[in-house]
């Protein structure tokens, strides 16, 4: 620097300045570069002048900013700045780069390259790595002529080294990106189950099912209920789903009826077991969908004191066509686990006993889907979203809207809709009729934008959505997985992506360890979302016991 001109020497120290206080565009997205074709780039190294391959490596490390100024190019990185001469030529070209694909060139070999890395996709084509077939997993023919029926002929990854666990009787800890299959993953072995425990348990009373599937709200518990329906019309067994919403009148005016499977959301599912109007003696097999979330501080309670109720087994006996099991089998899915899982579930049941089954891509952000990062003031926000929404309506992408608060939800989809664009909200604290409507009128594609808080990041199988906005920052990096995880899903058409609004500084924060993962291809640090708090609760509490 000791021969640069002095305001020149001031400009970088602005950049510093600015840099310390401003996120730049992340490097998680095809980014443009001010760099110039058949430029010169000289180092102060004392090596001299480079050759073309070598400059080419050096730029595919760049960081995140990378700017102009006069004849000279700056590399910006946190409060670093490498200063390199530029000799101009008079052929300028724009170089772009895109850090899956780790080339530098045009915007064409760009798109041709990222192609052929989107066809890798691990929540799609590269779920599909091996040739195990869904025979290979040991699980009924007549499920597998259920799923041809679907169109659904080879096992993802998950499914293939799920399925087999499960069927074996293992309690078992089932953790996986999002998208890629998990619910057919634990779905299937416990269909089978159910189909050999049947005609062992021809006279037990009604509402007394074999199998439950627990999730944290409805709409993912609607979800789960019509994926098994699908196969109960074909298989002669029963699946009911039930949910929150009317249930004083469930438990004044109850319905008793003949129940193989229920798929429950916690809430109605533990008031009507704990009132007996539902029978769990005959369970064998109980799911946790989403477990991270029903493992948090707004559900733990209540989870632990459902699970109470069963004798969780170290390890079942399935292979038997004439025996049932003695306890209970546990199943835990989710697309992120917190670190802390022991300290969570040892009241219930033995953690040692959990067979973890678990893909490369857990705890990761799917390297298909390209994110980006927008350092905006709070009054510019409203204005950006529009301008990306109304983009998105016009090229006809499907775009989910993510807020943290009911009232900013609901706000959005206001603005929104008085700006001309047809969005529907969803929330927590809608009436269950109202949440089950909009959430359908999206699905089904009569509208195109949803405004909705986290509960609709978890779960939801939103295979049509291109397009994710977090216009308020997660404040929990499990919740911002769950987020990204609503596009780029199994199915899903290529162009998928994800924008991120930042206005804070506890968002910035955030946003470097996200960054520094992603650079480093890393998994994301501190996936325990609220659940420390639990931890920490249970910890005063013993202290509480132990000194009084």
């Amino acid at each position: 620097m000791a021969d640069c001109p002095r305001r020149f020497w001031c400009f970088c120290m602005f950049l510093k300045f600015q840099n310390s206080r401003k996120v730049f565009d992340a490097c998680l997205f095809p980014q443009v570069l001010s760099a110039k074709a058949h430029a010169a780039i000289k180092t102060r190294s004392e090596h001299g002048e480079e050759s073309v391959k070598q400059r080419k490596k050096m730029l595919q490390t760049l960081p995140s900013q990378y700017v102009s100024v006069g004849h000279y190019e700056l590399v910006v990185r946190g409060l670093n700045i490498t200063v390199m001469k530029v000799k101009h030529t008079e052929n300028l070209k724009t170089f772009h780069w895109h850090p899956k694909v780790g080339i530098i060139g045009s915007q064409e070999e760009i798109s041709s390259q990222s192609k052929s890395i989107e066809r890798q996709n691990p929540a799609i084509s590269g779920s599909f790595e091996s040739s195990v077939s869904f025979s290979d997993t040991g699980i009924n023919s007549d499920i597998i002529d259920v799923l041809k029926e679907q169109e659904i002929t080879e096992p993802t990854v998950i499914q293939k080294d799920g399925i087999p666990t499960i069927l074996a009787g293992h309690n078992t800890l089932l953790t996986a990106e999002t998208g890629c299959g998990k619910t057919l993953a634990y779905l299937l072995p416990m269909i089978n189950q159910i189909l050999v425990w049947q005609p062992l348990l021809r006279e037990r009373q009604l509402n007394s099912p074999l199998g439950i599937v627990v999730s944290p709200n409805r709409e993912l518990a609607n979800q789960i209920g019509v994926m098994a329906q699908k196969f109960s019309r074909k298989l002669m067994f029963t699946t009911k789903v039930l949910t929150g919403g009317h249930t004083k009148f469930k438990m004044m005016n109850p319905s008793f009826e003949e129940i193989d499977l229920l798929v429950a959301s916690l809430g109605a599912l533990s008031k009507l077991t704990t009132t007996g109007i539902y029978n769990v003696s005959n369970v064998h097999h109980v799911v946790l969908d989403e477990a991270d979330t029903l493992l948090d501080d707004s559900f733990n309670e209540k989870l632990c004191h459902f699970l109470r109720k069963f004798k969780v087994s170290l390890l079942q006996t399935f292979n038997t066509l004439t025996t049932l099991p003695s306890g209970v089998q546990m199943t835990l899915v989710s697309a992120t686990m917190p670190t802390s899982l022991t300290d969570i579930l040892s009241p219930v049941v033995e953690t040692e006993s959990l067979v973890r089954v678990t893909s490369s891509q857990v705890h990761r952000l799917l390297p298909h889907v390209p994110q980006k990062f927008y350092r905006l003031g709070k009054s510019q926000k409203p204005a950006q979203l529009l301008a990306m929404v109304k983009q998105a309506v016009a090229r006809k992408h499907p775009v989910i809207i993510f807020s943290n608060k009911s009232s900013t939800c609901d706000w959005i989809s206001m603005f929104l809709n008085e700006s001309g664009v047809k969005c529907v909200n969803l929330n927590g604290k809608m009436p269950l009729d109202i949440r089950t409507g909009k959430l359908n009128l999206f699905q089904s594609g009569d509208v195109d934008v949803i405004s909705c808080t986290d509960i609709g990041s978890r779960g939801i199988d939103t295979v049509r959505v291109k397009h994710v906005i977090n216009y308020d920052f997660p404040l929990y990096v499990a919740d911002y997985i769950h987020r990204c995880g609503r596009t780029g899903r199994v199915g899903s058409a290529e162009g998928c992506h994800v924008s991120n609004f930042i206005a804070g500084l506890r968002e910035v924060e955030l946003v470097q360890k996200i960054e520094i993962a992603a650079r480093k291809m890393d998994t994301l640090p501190n996936v325990n979302g609220n659940i420390s708090r639990t931890i920490q609760y249970r910890t005063m509490k013993k202290m509480e016991e132990k000194f009084m």
